[in-house]
């Protein structure tokens, strides 16, 4: 169909191209072929079959499982299913080029964050990799689900998934569970580690690895452990992390030693009181300050903060300086402790606290755009996998919309027309809307959607069948 030359205006001065959106499957191509020989083994090239799963998460709206995929992208279902779950090659190797490719490419070199994130996903059972009765965030209760924990590397809206590890709890190393960690392929060097264990390994390694960003920040889980801001405070890393309304802080540097009165043999607080840090907020001389951190589609992101510093007290004794930033929003107030110099504007402070928002935003994306909801394998190695794919199909959305804009720059008249200081930026879902229409997916016949469901009846035919049996022999 021949577009309309006004419409083809619009196209163009809202920073689209026609030519460039109908080269977005050819784009897709170029763009994976610098990582396909890290998806080759020595014995089998399968890394096409990478291509098909990314373009599959990609594209498809829904059931996005590794048989689905396959069908949808027209491989073979047992194909697909072994390079993702048996497959040899390396998902930490494709993960680091892809870190190496995000640090070249230069659009996160000034003011990025490094934000520390998870993400739950609920299952009917124990047999994958790390399930069990845990904390599962997204509904907010304990249940069975298995739990990943990711690193999403944000310079304002642009945001990509840059790392991740699956938690597994502590009672999957018990003896009685050897059986169960050979059956997913559990690594045998694999040992227990906390989730916060679990996030500054990987904020090690991208501090090794040179990645750039200016603080971490975390929410409360990870912020309850002051380990954890001792560590980044001992390896030069910002940090700030969301507290609890209950933690405990102290106005002026609390005195610690063996109260004389009391037949007490270890170093407790003298002196002062501690006070929880929503009462901070209510003394009279915490002074508060209304900022416009950024301009946001709802307008300006307004907010009123408040920053002071306090001290905490380790569990060995040790007293530690701090600043504690109070943000009030509509019928809440958030607490954060950080490790930033005392020398920190309050602005730095409130907006290095408020870029959790976007830690939030790309787990979002990649579960409900990026197809992680409907994963389903039961396997370490196709946990990792997908893991690494699903890095790859992020950095594919953000280096395109990276692209675009430089190449395909916005009528500078909008924001007269519209009378905005910003304009929305391209979201996970308006890019792959886009590469739909560019490499629409193929629709099956009326034969082979009859063979489909008949290949369907088969296998739960053969299901039942082998359920039967299994209850006669008991």
């Amino acid at each position: 169909m021949e577009i309309q030359p006004k419409a083809q205006e619009t196209i163009n001065e809202w920073g689209l191209d026609l030519k460039a959106i109908e080269s977005l499957g050819t784009r897709l191509e170029s763009f994976w072929s610098v990582y396909a020989r890290y998806m080759r083994t020595q014995t089998r090239d399968t890394s096409t079959y990478g291509l098909q799963y990314v373009s599959g998460m990609l594209r498809m709206e829904s059931k996005r499982n590794i048989s689905n995929i396959g069908r949808q992208t027209q491989v073979p279902e047992q194909n697909m299913q072994h390079f993702i779950s048996a497959s040899p090659w390396s998902a930490r190797d494709l993960i680091a080029a892809i870190q190496q490719e995000v640090i070249a490419n230069g659009a996160f070199a000034q003011g990025s964050m490094l934000l520390l994130d998870e993400s739950s996903d609920e299952k009917a059972g124990e047999e994958s990799v790390g399930a069990g009765i845990q904390y599962n965030g997204r509904h907010g209760k304990v249940d069975m689900s298995q739990v990943g924990v990711y690193l999403t590397l944000a310079n304002g809206p642009l945001c990509t998934w840059i790392d991740g590890e699956v938690f597994i709890p502590e009672k999957w190393f018990a003896a009685e569970a050897a059986a169960k960690r050979r059956k997913v392929g559990l690594p045998e060097d694999r040992q227990f580690q906390t989730k916060i264990e679990l996030g500054w390994e990987m904020i090690q390694r991208m501090q090794a690895r040179g990645l750039p960003f200016e603080a971490v920040a975390c929410d409360t889980l990870y912020g309850r452990s002051p380990w954890l801001r001792d560590q980044c405070t001992v390896a030069d890393i910002e940090c700030y992390s969301d507290v609890p309304v209950n933690t405990q802080v102290y106005l002026s540097k609390p005195e610690i030693g063996i109260p004389e009165a009391k037949q007490a043999r270890h170093e407790q607080v003298l002196s002062p009181n501690p006070m929880r840090v929503d009462q901070v907020g209510c003394l009279p001389d915490t002074i508060w300050q209304r900022l416009v951190l950024r301009p946001s589609e709802r307008g300006l992101l307004e907010v009123l903060c408040a920053a002071r510093r306090i001290w905490t007290v380790r569990d060995d004794g040790g007293v530690v300086e701090e600043w504690l930033i109070i943000r009030q929003d509509p019928g809440r107030h958030t607490y954060t402790l950080s490790n930033a110099p005392a020398n920190t504007s309050l602005m730095t402070l409130a907006t290095r606290k408020s870029a959790r928002y976007f830690a939030e935003r790309g787990n979002q994306d990649s579960k409900s755009e990026l197809g992680s909801d409907d994963f389903q394998a039961t396997k370490f190695r196709a946990w990792e996998h997908h893991l690494a794919l699903t890095i790859l199909a992020s950095w594919f959305i953000a280096d395109t919309k990276l692209e675009w804009a430089t190449l395909y720059t916005r009528d500078p008249a909008l924001y007269e027309r519209y009378q905005v200081e910003i304009l929305p930026s391209l979201s996970v879902a308006n890019v792959r809307e886009l590469l739909r229409a560019a490499l629409p997916l193929p629709q099956l016949s009326p034969a082979q959607a009859a063979s489909l469901v008949v290949k369907h009846l088969d296998n739960r035919t053969r299901s039942r069948k082998s359920r039967l049996r299994t209850r006669f022999r008991t």
